[in-house]
């Protein structure tokens, strides 16, 4: 071996090219698409037995799973919520915009190839404007040095390429690389849509996913498990997404962090493969690690629909894995009757405010929300597969045989290019255009603000229904008076015909072309196409089997990438004398610390991307937004300004946040930023899990008021100084001494969930420079 092939063996790095060899022995593809990387059911099987005997209880579903992944299940301290774990996941996803970081990141690492089966998708930078095929040439002109970089830097280091219009990544996932049993980590907050296919898949930043790349343990903290068991039946209205919508008004936006949501129970059987899959990805929404469902049936027929039978009949022999063991332990159980359960609408402004569809009329009008529909949009990575779609044609089916279509502007976008394929070929697709629906391109689209809306003008108010995830302010137009309701695609079909939030369809009358009232019937459809699916066009690129010939080219003038350099390593000193950028008030998620929309193009450069760095928050000291006091100059700017300006004195910051600081999406950009603009702490009531992990991966700061009520303790004009980093050791807290301007100071108590390779990512300025440091010794 090489010097650095046995430091990386020496070392618990592994290398892709040798495992089938080393590790592997049951000979079922994990994909089609690499045909010699298969599943490794006896390993699973070989460590969950090791980690039962430690110990000696019953395990649920995401402990097997989990446990089953670990770099050492005899050795690994296990304590659910509190020891952290290295973990051997089997693969990485990566999105087209998060990709652009990592695999920056993972450049800069110095490694010549990928250890494990990862992919890049097209699916974040395609914008909604004119339809789908006019939508698609205009984004592959408009970002062709991103998709030739992606696709180069996939080449050259062993990744796959899913080309624009392929679809949305969780789609691509659940079709071709999600399995009963799989650990897959993907560079997206909504990962955890593979939980309906029984994997534990988990949303993580780019330069966690560099560690799972590059071979190294990954560590996450061990999971609490929050039970749902589902009893009763799905029927009528109620569909997949009223589970969720329900579930997120119960545990509110961070009610499953720290948690991974483990559904089970007698009416799991009553709901699709893709139904399970819709459910599990909007658990990104309460803050939960992952979701996910026992192997059952459903899953068996969708797996051999999508063309891997092979893999359900492995999974048949290894179910005993792949379920709950009886008797096994919950940290919490939710019950839900899925006989009792009512069809939701959740929003405005957050995921969490749920409503049953009966009362979102009379709340929206007590509330003075506007109660007419602007727009329907149906699709996202939430809800888009096949029996979504199914359900929607079946509404719009018995609107157009009444003579009427929608009264609200419909969009539809396909989940993937197989899903477009076979609803076109089926019918679906005309009968929603015909209702009056435009077909977007198999993309994000509007769910993350890639829409060229021209209806309304910013400032305007007014409402729309879709059936994404998130409905955050501005989320979906960077409109802040856009009141977003997230439902079914059955239901937004149906309020878009009725053009009106005051429309229930279980119990109100529509007025057909002929004057006569009918009220809709619930929909009905297969929820898989009874002939096999169309894939479509073939939008794959496989990595050669060599790529170091490969270049990949960055241009040192473009203003859509830069090679990345190091962030400064810790000189060894307090932080002392700290200004405060901004002092957030309410909810700040990544959205507000990193806005995407337009600002996606910059995905790739970090210091044009910086220029939106907390520009949604808002400032406690005026109530506004993007406008903080210069505390060298007193006058008041734009963040980013303020912060660069701050730089170029040789002045650290620090931001103080509120509850639950970071959520939402995975994108580590909110804490690359930060870290490029000179930030060095961010303390807060509560943190997302995935941003903080991002801030230490940065070599931020993240912690969090001992006591919650010192939030109100410190003001945007003081100085603070971080005290005891010297002595920085897991569960020890450090001291802040906050300096008012009259002269006074006060001390409190942060905490911080750190532990020991944590505290050696920000002694060495980042986790990809002590990457570097262990490489070279």
């Amino acid at each position: 071996y090489s010097p650095f092939f046995q430091h990386a063996l020496n070392s618990g790095i592994r290398r892709y090219h040798v495992s089938p060899a080393l590790c592997q022995r049951a000979k079922v593809a994990m994909s089609h698409f690499e045909p010699n990387e298969y599943i490794n059911y006896e390993k699973l099987e070989k460590n969950i037995n090791i980690v039962r005997k430690r110990l000696d209880r019953p395990l649920t579903l995401s402990e097997k799973i989990v446990y089953g992944h670990l770099d050492d299940p005899a050795k690994q301290e296990i304590e659910r919520g509190k020891t952290y774990l290295r973990l051997r996941p089997d693969r990485v996803a990566m999105q087209d915009a998060t990709a652009q970081m990592a695999m920056l990141q993972f450049i800069s690492s110095g490694l010549p190839k990928v250890a494990v089966p990862s992919t890049i998708h097209c699916d974040h930078l395609i914008e909604a404007q004119s339809g789908g095929e006019k939508d698609l040439r205009r984004a592959k002109d408009i970002n062709q040095e991103v998709y030739n970089f992606l696709a180069t830097a996939g080449a050259k280091y062993g990744v796959g390429f899913w080309k624009p219009g392929s679809g949305i990544i969780h789609q691509i996932i659940l079709e071709n690389y999600s399995y009963p049993g799989v650990m897959l980590i993907g560079t997206d907050s909504h990962t955890p849509n593979g939980g309906g296919l029984g994997g534990i898949c988990i949303g993580v930043g780019g330069a966690d996913a560099v560690d799972v790349m590059a071979g190294i343990p990954w560590e996450l903290k061990c999971p609490k498990v929050i039970g749902v068991k589902l009893t009763g039946k799905l029927s009528g209205w109620t569909s997949p997404k009223d589970v969720i919508l329900k579930v997120a008004g119960i545990l509110t936006v961070k009610g499953g962090t720290g948690a991974i949501i483990e559904y089970h129970g007698p009416g799991v059987d009553s709901i699709s493969c893709t139904g399970m899959a819709t459910i599990c990805n909007m658990g990104a929404e309460i803050g939960a690690t992952t979701s996910i469902f026992p192997y059952n049936a459903r899953m068996k027929k969708y797996l051999g629909k999508t063309g891997r039978a092979d893999i359900a009949a492995l999974a048949d022999e290894f179910k005993q894995h792949l379920v709950p063991d009886s008797g096994c332990q919950y940290d919490q159980v939710i019950e839900i009757n899925l006989s009792e359960l009512k069809p939701h609408i959740n929003g405005p402004f957050t995921p969490d405010l749920a409503h049953p569809v009966s009362d979102i009329g009379a709340v929206a009008e007590k509330e003075g929300w506007p109660v007419d529909i602007r727009v329907g949009l149906i699709g996202s990575c939430t809800n888009s597969s096949y029996e979504d779609m199914g359900r929607s044609a079946a509404v719009a089916k018995q609107a157009l045989a009444h003579g009427l279509k929608c009264k609200s502007k419909f969009t539809i976008t396909p989940g993937s290019e197989q899903i477009r394929a076979t609803i076109e070929r089926d019918g679906y697709a005309k009968i929603l255009r015909e209702v009056g629906g435009l077909v977007l391109a198999n993309a994000c689209g509007p769910c993350i603000g890639q829409w060229d809306r021209k209806d309304i003008k910013k400032g305007e108010k007014n409402t729309i229904v879709t059936s994404y995830n998130r409905n955050f302010t501005g989320r979906n137009d960077a409109n802040p008076e856009t009141h977003a309701f997230v439902t079914s695609p059955e239901i937004v079909t149906a309020l878009s015909i009725a053009g009106t939030l005051k429309f229930n369809p279980e119990t109100d009358y529509l007025t057909g072309a002929d004057g006569k009232k009918f009220k809709l019937e619930a929909p009905d459809a297969d929820e898989l196409p009874k002939l096999e699916f169309d894939p479509g066009q073939d939008t794959y690129q496989y990595p050669p089997k060599d790529g170091s010939g490969q270049h990949v080219d960055v241009s040192p003038t473009s203003q859509r990438l830069q090679l990345l350099e190091p962030f400064d390593k810790w000189d060894g000193k307090d932080l002392e004398d700290m200004l405060i950028l901004i002092k957030v008030k309410g909810k700040c998620t990544t959205d507000h610390i990193s806005a995407a929309g337009p600002w996606l193009k910059f995905r790739g450069h970090l210091d044009n991307i910086s220029n939106n760095l907390l520009i949604g928050a808002i400032n406690i000291e005026n109530g506004k937004a993007n406008s903080v006091r210069n505390a060298l100059t007193q006058e008041f700017g734009p963040v980013p300004d303020t912060a660069r300006y701050y730089k170029k004195m040789g002045v650290k910051w620090a931001v103080i946040g509120d509850e639950n600081y970071g959520e939402g999406s995975s994108r580590e950009h909110a804490a690359l930023e930060p870290r490029h603009l000179g930030g060095r702490v961010i303390i807060t009531k509560s943190f997302a899990r995935i941003h903080e992990t991002n801030l230490k991966k940065q070599g931020l700061l993240p912690l969090t008021f001992a006591d919650p009520a010192d939030y109100n303790k410190i003001h945007p004009v003081d100085k603070l100084s971080i005290v005891g980093l010297k002595d920085f050791a897991p569960g020890k807290p450090l001291k802040c001494i906050i300096k008012h301007p009259n002269g006074s100071q006060e001390t409190i108590m942060l905490n911080h969930t750190f532990n020991e390779s944590q505290i050696e990512w920000f002694q060495a300025g980042s986790a990809l420079n002590r990457m570097k440091e262990l490489q070279q010794k």
